[in-house]
Protein backbone atom coordinates (compact mmCIF):
# COMPACT_ATOMS: atom_id res chain seq x y z
CA UNK A 1 0.00 0.00 0.00
CA UNK A 2 1.08 3.45 -0.61
CA UNK A 3 1.38 6.06 1.98
CA UNK A 4 0.67 9.53 0.81
CA UNK A 5 3.62 12.15 0.49
CA UNK A 6 4.50 13.84 3.56
CA UNK A 7 6.28 17.36 3.14
CA UNK A 8 8.65 16.73 5.52
CA UNK A 9 9.99 13.56 4.07
CA UNK A 10 12.52 14.81 1.59
CA UNK A 11 13.98 17.78 3.57
CA UNK A 12 14.70 15.05 6.73
CA UNK A 13 15.99 12.27 4.51
CA UNK A 14 18.63 15.04 3.26
CA UNK A 15 19.10 15.82 6.78
CA UNK A 16 19.64 11.89 7.50
CA UNK A 17 21.39 10.71 4.85
CA UNK A 18 24.11 8.60 6.92
CA UNK A 19 21.37 6.35 8.26
CA UNK A 20 18.83 6.41 5.17
CA UNK A 21 21.48 5.98 2.22
CA UNK A 22 20.09 6.77 -1.31
CA UNK A 23 20.11 5.13 -4.33
CA UNK A 24 23.32 6.59 -6.01
CA UNK A 25 25.48 6.23 -2.53
CA UNK A 26 24.07 2.95 -2.28
CA UNK A 27 25.43 1.80 -5.28
CA UNK A 28 28.67 3.27 -4.50
CA UNK A 29 28.75 0.89 -1.72
CA UNK A 30 28.77 -2.35 -3.57
CA UNK A 31 31.22 -4.75 -1.59
CA UNK A 32 32.57 -1.68 1.47
CA UNK A 33 29.08 -1.84 2.84
CA UNK A 34 31.15 -3.09 6.42
CA UNK A 35 32.36 0.69 6.40
CA UNK A 36 28.89 2.31 7.32
CA UNK A 37 28.38 -0.19 10.35
CA UNK A 38 30.91 0.67 13.31
CA UNK A 39 30.99 -3.20 13.75
CA UNK A 40 32.02 -5.72 11.00
CA UNK A 41 29.48 -8.00 11.19
CA UNK A 42 27.11 -10.31 8.97
CA UNK A 43 24.35 -7.96 6.94
CA UNK A 44 20.78 -9.10 6.65
CA UNK A 45 18.52 -6.96 4.48
CA UNK A 46 14.71 -6.56 4.28
CA UNK A 47 13.36 -6.14 0.82
CA UNK A 48 10.53 -3.52 1.35
CA UNK A 49 11.00 -2.57 4.69
CA UNK A 50 7.72 -0.23 4.85
CA UNK A 51 7.16 1.67 7.92
CA UNK A 52 9.92 -0.32 9.78
CA UNK A 53 8.64 -1.88 12.54
CA UNK A 54 9.93 -5.28 11.46
CA UNK A 55 14.05 -4.42 10.69
CA UNK A 56 13.54 -2.05 13.87
CA UNK A 57 12.78 -4.99 16.18
CA UNK A 58 15.63 -7.12 14.52
CA UNK A 59 18.33 -4.62 14.79
CA UNK A 60 16.92 -4.45 18.30
CA UNK A 61 16.97 -8.16 18.98
CA UNK A 62 20.19 -8.86 17.04
CA UNK A 63 22.92 -6.50 17.74
CA UNK A 64 25.73 -9.07 16.55
CA UNK A 65 23.79 -8.49 12.96
CA UNK A 66 24.07 -5.17 10.71
CA UNK A 67 20.52 -4.82 9.01
CA UNK A 68 19.07 -2.99 5.94
CA UNK A 69 15.91 -2.04 5.34
CA UNK A 70 15.27 -1.53 1.45
CA UNK A 71 12.31 0.75 0.47
CA UNK A 72 11.10 2.35 -3.20
CA UNK A 73 8.83 5.03 -1.40
CA UNK A 74 10.14 7.93 -0.39
CA UNK A 75 7.26 8.50 2.55
CA UNK A 76 7.47 4.66 3.89
CA UNK A 77 11.44 5.25 4.03
CA UNK A 78 11.27 8.47 5.62
CA UNK A 79 8.94 6.99 8.22
CA UNK A 80 11.26 3.80 8.77
CA UNK A 81 14.19 6.56 9.26
CA UNK A 82 12.46 8.95 11.26
CA UNK A 83 11.30 5.71 13.93
CA UNK A 84 14.27 4.53 14.01
CA UNK A 85 16.35 7.49 14.74
CA UNK A 86 13.96 8.32 17.70
CA UNK A 87 13.70 4.85 18.71
CA UNK A 88 14.41 4.87 22.64
CA UNK A 89 17.69 2.75 22.52
CA UNK A 90 20.46 3.52 19.93
CA UNK A 91 20.48 0.60 16.73
CA UNK A 92 24.26 1.44 15.22
CA UNK A 93 23.39 -1.99 12.93
CA UNK A 94 20.91 -0.49 11.30
CA UNK A 95 20.66 1.14 7.88
CA UNK A 96 18.18 1.93 4.88
CA UNK A 97 18.04 2.18 1.13
CA UNK A 98 16.01 4.18 0.03
CA UNK A 99 15.94 2.38 -3.70
CA UNK A 100 14.36 -0.05 -5.94
CA UNK A 101 15.07 -3.69 -4.39
CA UNK A 102 14.74 -5.12 -7.95
CA UNK A 103 17.98 -4.41 -8.73
CA UNK A 104 19.81 -5.73 -5.24
CA UNK A 105 22.85 -7.13 -7.20
CA UNK A 106 23.91 -3.00 -8.23
CA UNK A 107 24.46 -2.65 -4.25
CA UNK A 108 25.74 -5.87 -2.90
CA UNK A 109 28.56 -8.17 -3.96
CA UNK A 110 27.90 -12.01 -3.74
CA UNK A 111 27.98 -13.00 -0.33
CA UNK A 112 27.92 -9.54 1.08
CA UNK A 113 24.43 -10.37 3.09
CA UNK A 114 23.86 -13.35 4.84
CA UNK A 115 20.42 -13.49 4.80
CA UNK A 116 17.10 -11.94 3.00
CA UNK A 117 13.65 -10.95 4.21
CA UNK A 118 10.51 -10.43 1.94
CA UNK A 119 7.52 -9.63 4.60
CA UNK A 120 4.06 -8.94 3.15
CA UNK A 121 4.77 -8.14 -0.07
CA UNK A 122 2.47 -6.70 -2.56
CA UNK A 123 0.76 -9.45 -4.54
CA UNK A 124 -0.22 -8.39 -7.70
CA UNK A 125 -2.71 -11.26 -8.30
CA UNK A 126 -3.38 -10.44 -11.72
CA UNK A 127 -1.49 -13.14 -14.23
CA UNK A 128 -0.16 -9.99 -16.35
CA UNK A 129 2.01 -8.60 -13.28
CA UNK A 130 3.24 -11.81 -12.01
CA UNK A 131 6.60 -10.59 -13.20
CA UNK A 132 5.97 -7.80 -10.75
CA UNK A 133 6.15 -10.20 -7.82
CA UNK A 134 9.28 -10.60 -5.31
CA UNK A 135 9.26 -13.80 -6.17
CA UNK A 136 9.51 -14.05 -9.74
CA UNK A 137 12.58 -15.81 -10.94
CA UNK A 138 14.09 -12.78 -12.12
CA UNK A 139 14.24 -11.27 -8.36
CA UNK A 140 15.11 -15.01 -6.72
CA UNK A 141 18.42 -14.18 -9.60
CA UNK A 142 19.02 -10.89 -7.76
CA UNK A 143 18.73 -12.62 -4.44
CA UNK A 144 21.09 -15.14 -5.07
CA UNK A 145 23.44 -13.37 -7.11
CA UNK A 146 24.13 -11.71 -3.50
CA UNK A 147 24.14 -14.20 -1.49
CA UNK A 148 26.66 -16.58 -0.50
CA UNK A 149 26.13 -20.70 -1.05
CA UNK A 150 23.28 -21.89 1.41
CA UNK A 151 22.19 -17.87 1.98
CA UNK A 152 18.54 -17.97 3.26
CA UNK A 153 15.36 -16.02 2.14
CA UNK A 154 12.46 -15.43 4.85
CA UNK A 155 9.16 -15.47 3.54
CA UNK A 156 6.03 -14.31 5.23
CA UNK A 157 2.63 -13.23 3.61
CA UNK A 158 -1.14 -13.30 4.47
CA UNK A 159 -1.95 -13.58 1.24
CA UNK A 160 -2.48 -17.52 0.59
CA UNK A 161 -2.08 -17.32 -3.50
CA UNK A 162 1.10 -15.29 -3.42
CA UNK A 163 2.24 -17.91 -0.85
CA UNK A 164 1.00 -21.07 -2.88
CA UNK A 165 2.56 -18.94 -6.36
CA UNK A 166 5.90 -18.16 -3.94
CA UNK A 167 6.42 -22.25 -3.23
CA UNK A 168 6.44 -23.51 -6.31
CA UNK A 169 8.70 -20.54 -7.92
CA UNK A 170 10.93 -21.47 -5.03
CA UNK A 171 10.72 -25.06 -6.14
CA UNK A 172 11.36 -24.13 -9.79
CA UNK A 173 14.38 -22.05 -8.70
CA UNK A 174 16.55 -25.01 -6.66
CA UNK A 175 15.36 -23.00 -3.44
CA UNK A 176 15.48 -25.96 -0.85
CA UNK A 177 13.13 -24.97 2.53
CA UNK A 178 15.03 -25.53 5.97
CA UNK A 179 13.82 -28.29 8.48
CA UNK A 180 10.45 -27.32 9.47
CA UNK A 181 10.80 -24.16 7.13
CA UNK A 182 6.97 -23.84 6.04
CA UNK A 183 4.59 -22.44 8.87
CA UNK A 184 0.32 -22.33 7.66
CA UNK A 185 -0.44 -20.79 10.44
CA UNK A 186 2.50 -19.25 12.08
CA UNK A 187 0.74 -17.01 15.18
CA UNK A 188 -0.46 -20.79 16.27
CA UNK A 189 3.16 -22.11 16.61
CA UNK A 190 4.24 -21.00 20.23
CA UNK A 191 7.46 -22.05 19.47
CA UNK A 192 7.91 -20.45 16.32
CA UNK A 193 6.56 -17.20 17.82
CA UNK A 194 9.09 -17.38 20.36
CA UNK A 195 11.55 -15.27 18.10
CA UNK A 196 9.26 -14.00 15.39
CA UNK A 197 9.43 -10.10 15.02
CA UNK A 198 6.02 -8.53 13.76
CA UNK A 199 5.65 -6.11 10.71
CA UNK A 200 2.92 -3.81 11.09
CA UNK A 201 0.60 -6.05 8.63
CA UNK A 202 1.75 -8.82 10.25
CA UNK A 203 0.08 -7.56 13.69
CA UNK A 204 -3.01 -6.20 11.56
CA UNK A 205 -4.17 -9.57 10.13
CA UNK A 206 -3.14 -12.03 12.87
CA UNK A 207 -5.13 -9.53 15.11
CA UNK A 208 -8.18 -10.27 12.85
CA UNK A 209 -7.88 -13.39 12.32
CA UNK A 210 -6.20 -14.43 9.38
CA UNK A 211 -3.19 -17.01 9.13
CA UNK A 212 0.27 -16.02 8.26
CA UNK A 213 2.21 -17.88 6.35
CA UNK A 214 5.91 -18.28 6.33
CA UNK A 215 8.79 -20.01 4.47
CA UNK A 216 12.44 -20.24 5.18
CA UNK A 217 14.61 -21.68 2.37
CA UNK A 218 18.00 -21.68 1.54
CA UNK A 219 20.01 -21.11 -2.39
CA UNK A 220 21.90 -24.06 -2.87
Amino acid sequence: MRLRNKKWAQPWLEEHADLVINQQKATDLKGDWHSVFPVNQPIQIEIGTGKGQFIIGMAQKYPEINFIGMEIQEAAVAVAGRKADEFPEELPNLKFIYGDGAGVDTYFEQGEVSKIFLNFSDPWPKTRHESRRLTYKSFLEGYKAILPEGGELEFKTDNRGLFEYSLYSFNQFGISFVPDGISLNLHDDEEKMIDNVETEYEHKFSEQGFPIYKFVGKFN
